[in-house]
């Protein structure tokens, strides 16, 4: 397989040479062409559009966002060439969001630049609180990401930003399908001079796709969602403040334990922050932000004479006071950030001086932890015609380990070698601390180790980019360097012996990336061509850290070792849209097969396969229909052990826009 690697770049740079004779326009200039170059992203401390900045960024932009055959964010990132999505259940209900071959744990969720990571477990991390209608853009930087997102991105960091309107107006949406699925949101925007209020409010239900040994729905799921943003646009300052709401309750199947198949969970989420930017020759950027977690686990679904529910209360509040300026040598930016972390919860942390009643349930939180995190950053950016340097470095210390100040440096280069070319590299280093499943959870068959270390990651990455009118190409090849990363494992050869939290001492990985867009209706000029967009894209990775004979691993050497994408967006009368998606998985790892709630004693690995989507749709101005088909093959799949993902699911809905 590393083999292929090399020869998908052969194809990738053979395909665009044969079409560079007919791409001549001049690199980003053009914005009619290369719009998405001009948009400002986020992948360093100072505003840099996608065509200045250092680092490769992957951006999923609302045109692509509209023809994928996806109805929820957690949908969409799987079509990302290096996300790694494992859903347990269906439409995000609960997703593991990986990049680059690490675990969920190690990716930093934002929400428009504001970190919503849960330090209770990453598996609640992809809980956003925003419909999809909402969204404008994904925002992907892949590897360590401390210098522009702070601790906690060891591989990488996902931003969600989200839709700024410029005009008063309202959109409705209803949607559903197999399953007695049933969806429908409704959102809406009021301007008024300088002032912007944007909402949104959204609702999804379904009977789930499997059943209990006792023939009852054990995927089903309800789900809320309310947003609100607003923006002040002064003459000197930039104020953006929002409110979010995501309430679920979800049948988990077997999603924690193999041996009970009706297993279920309610979260409640709020998020809260308020940004500030000065203009001048000094941007000022303060925020402050506060997200809120209730979580509640049933290991039998409304029996807790059976096993107690375990119960969890989690508050994140964190302040950023930082800002950038300019100057004859480029953008310096500097700033500092405080985040306290806190918990009460049933079985999660260090006994409490006094017990806290739950809430409106007969049970009470006995333990809980509080942690503070401090970073100190500083980045200046050289910014050139042809050339963009960044470099800076984050300070980090922590007060739930006893590791002191570190530093975390890091640099990124980019060079514009002609008006179609670009050259990419970059090192850069970052830390995550463990979350507080990993520190303290210890029952159920698992064993936590309180004293985990902070995981540490240090990776070099260099690419080329091509871009002319039509074709836009990327090559990426990094190293990855990990140091304390952490796991759970079990011991083989005891019988019942728990899952344990560890520290892995080394890991290293190799890995290489291509992607290649290509629009034929601009390249041929031909804007009657049925093909509007070609998307191919391939992800490899080899690490060197393997299974030991003796001992089955969890989650960190379970990773996507070969990953294609193929897209294909078609359009017929110029309202009629047709987008096809196919992606092929290979992962490693294995695990111990379970039938019908029993332990077989098998080890089996996961199976590649192949998942085909498709979305048909016809779009007016003011209104659109469409039907999407998810798993058009019907193929039985597994992303986690034991966990059978859905076949065929039909999905039909109507949107309308009034301005």
């Amino acid at each position: 397989m590393k083999n292929l690697g090399f020869y998908l770049v052969s194809c990738l740079l053979a395909a665009v040479s044969v079409f560079t004779a007919s791409a001549q326009e001049p690199f980003p200039e053009d914005e009619t062409v290369y719009t998405l170059e001009s948009v400002s992203v986020t992948g360093s401390r100072v505003p840099l559009t996608l065509n200045q900045s250092a680092r490769m960024v992957t951006v999923l932009d609302s045109v692509a966002l509209s023809t994928m055959p996806a109805t929820s964010i957690n949908d969409l990132l799987k079509y990302a060439v290096g996300v790694d999505v494992r859903q347990r259940g269906v439409m995000g209900m609960q997703t593991d969001i990986s990049i680059r071959g690490g675990t969920f744990d190690q990716v930093a969720i934002l929400l428009n630049g504001v970190s919503i990571s849960d330090p209770q477990t990453g598996h609640n991390a992809g809980d956003f609180p925003v419909d999809i209608s909402e969204i404008d853009r994904i925002e992907i930087l892949e590897g360590p990401t401390a210098r522009a997102y702070g601790t906690s991105s060891l591989l990488g960091a996902v931003n969600i930003v989200t839709k700024t309107h410029s005009k008063t107006g309202v959109s409705a949406r209803v949607e559903g399908g197999s399953h007695a699925l049933f969806s429908g949101g409704l959102s809406g925007n009021v301007n008024s001079g300088r002032f912007s209020n944007q909402f949104s409010l959204n609702y999804t239900r379904t009977d789930g796709y499997t059943l209990s040994r006792e023939g009852t729905p054990n995927t089903d799921f309800a789900a809320s969602k309310a947003f609100y943003q607003g923006i002040f646009e002064g003459r000197k300052v930039l104020l953006k403040w929002h409110t979010g709401l995501s309430v679920k309750d979800f049948g988990s199947n077997t999603f924690y334990s193999p041996r009970y198949d009706d297993q279920f969970e309610h979260l409640f989420k709020t998020y809260t922050a308020i940004q500030a930017e000065t203009y001048g020759k000094l941007h000022f950027k303060p925020s402050l932000y506060w997200n809120h977690t209730q979580d509640r686990f049933e290991l039998f679904r409304g029996h807790s004479e059976k096993y107690p529910f375990n119960y969890h209360r989690t508050n994140v509040l964190g302040i950023n006071i930082g800002g950038w300026a300019q100057s004859r040598l480029g953008r310096t930016a500097f700033g500092a950030e405080v985040r306290n972390e806190s918990i009460i919860s049933t079985n999660l942390g260090e006994p409490l001086d006094q017990a806290i009643p739950v809430k409106g349930h007969d049970a009470t939180y006995k333990v809980g932890l509080s942690r503070t995190d401090f970073n100190v950053y500083l980045e200046h950016n050289v910014i050139l015609q042809r050339f963009t340097f960044s470099a800076g470095v984050t300070g980090a210390k922590n007060t739930g380990n006893d590791e002191p100040l570190r530093l975390y440096p890091g640099a990124d280069a980019s060079l514009r070698i002609s008006d179609h070319w670009k050259a990419y590299a970059s090192y850069n280093s970052s830390l995550r601390m463990p979350t507080f499943t990993e520190l303290y959870y210890s029952v159920g068959g698992h064993l936590a180790d309180k004293n985990l270390k902070a995981e540490k990651m240090q990776a070099a990455e260099a690419g080329l980019k091509y871009l002319a009118t039509g074709i836009r190409a990327i090559a990426t090849i990094y190293y990855h360097h990990g140091t304390d990363l952490i796991d759970w494992i079990k011991d083989t050869s005891t019988p019942d012996a728990p899952w344990t939290s560890v520290n892995h001492s080394v890991i290293n990985a190799v890995g290489e990336e291509l992607t290649l867009r290509l629009e034929p209706q601009l390249l041929l000029g031909r804007p009657a061509f049925p093909i509007r967009t070609v998307n191919i894209c391939y992800a490899h990775i080899d690490q060197d850290k393997k299974a030991d004979q003796g001992y089955e691993s969890y989650y960190s050497l379970e990773y996507l070792r070969n990953k294609i994408v193929f897209q294909i967006d078609l359009q017929f009368f110029e309202k009629l849209n047709l987008d096809l998606s196919a992606r092929w998985h290979d992962r490693c790892g294995s695990y111990r097969l379970y039938e019908n709630g029993t332990d077989t004693g098998r080890i089996v690995g996961y199976e590649p396969y192949t998942i085909i989507d498709g979305k048909l749709s016809w779009d007016e101005p003011s209104w659109s229909i469409f039907l999407t088909a998810e798993n058009l093959l019907d193929r039985t799949y597994f992303d986690h052990a034991n966990i059978p993902q859905p076949g065929l699911w039909l999905k039909a809905g109507l949107q309308l826009r009034l301005d």
